[in-house]
């Protein structure tokens, strides 16, 4: 048998899941977004992310150091010595999605046309 199935009282579940909901229940608690963001294709794009990178990365401090930021870094085409960035991943704390999207828009990556399109996507950390 691969598998063998684990049995928990009644009580214990009621008691997990009322500490699961309580710990998100707090109304006025900052929500957590991911962002994927993809950078254009064409032949320019590499050059357009290295020209303004030094503004984005200003800006992202900033945002950090707000705590709007919780991290990022750079997606990429693979972990070769010739890998290219081609993206961002964010982690973004905020009251709501459009106040992601805001920060987004001002964002010099999007005023500079290095990202063609992002997603924001709701997001919760796991207690590990």
């Amino acid at each position: 048998m691969l598998f063998k199935a684990i049995t928990t009282p009644a009580s214990n579940i009621a008691r997990l899941s009322h500490r699961a909901f309580s710990a998100s229940a707090a109304s006025n608690a900052k929500k957590q977004f991911i962002v994927i963001a993809r950078d254009f294709k064409d032949p320019e794009s590499a050059e357009r992310r290295l020209a303004v990178r030094p503004t984005h990365l200003d800006g992202a401090k900033a945002l950090k150091k707000s705590g709007a930021l919780q991290l990022g870094g750079a997606l990429l085409s693979d972990h070769s010595e010739s890998g290219q960035m081609i993206g961002s991943v964010m982690i973004f704390s905020a009251d709501s999605e459009e106040e992601v999207t805001s920060i987004l828009e001002k964002d010099v990556y999007v005023t500079g046309k290095v990202w063609e399109h992002y997603q924001v996507l709701p997001f919760r950390q796991a207690p590990v």
